[in-house]
């Protein structure tokens, strides 16, 4: 894989990187802009090794650099600095917990989909070459082990259902 290949693998997880340090959609993708035009300005500085972690930290310098450029600093008797707003992580282990116990009342088939094109991000095809069914099997598990979670998580007490094989 050339190194141009590999920076354009990178770019969904810069996107989403970006949409969290930034907060919207717009700056994510000016964001990502900014730091794909200095990875590849000063490409001859990376050392082989983490290209991720090296996008990852640009990205992070240009941000603090953009958040320093519209927020003076402020020094102490000046009014005080503004609060980035942090999203609260309280909930998070029960949130997870949560969708663990959904996850385990899933019907295996449906579970294994979930997690294949969900968690491990496989194509649809990868999944169904993964457990040996069609690709329109894959897509059609996904579909309902997505509204069975999504009703698991919303409360809903779900009866258990089981797939007949048909051959």
């Amino acid at each position: 894989m050339s190194s141009r290949d590999a920076i354009i693998a990178e770019i969904p997880r810069l996107r989403r990187y970006a949409r969290a340090l930034a907060g919207d959609a717009v700056r994510a993708d000016d964001l990502v802009q900014d730091t794909l035009e200095r990875a590849l300005s000063r490409f001859a500085l990376w050392r082989p090794g983490n290209l991720r972690a090296w996008l990852f930290t640009i990205m992070h310098n240009v941000f603090v650099n953009q958040v320093r450029a519209v927020q003076p600093l402020a020094f102490p008797g000046d009014e005080a600095m503004p609060v980035l707003p942090v999203r609260a992580t309280q909930a998070d282990a029960l949130e997870l917990r949560d969708l663990f116990r959904a996850l385990q009342k899933l019907p295996p088939e449906q579970r294994e989909v979930l997690l294949l094109v969900g968690l491990e991000e496989m194509a649809y095809a990868e999944a169904a070459k993964v457990l040996g069914v069609p690709v329109g099997t894959v897509m059609s598990r996904l579909s309902r082990g997505r509204e069975r979670l999504r009703a698991l998580l919303a409360g809903a007490d779900l009866p258990e259902t089981q797939l007949k094989i048909v051959k």
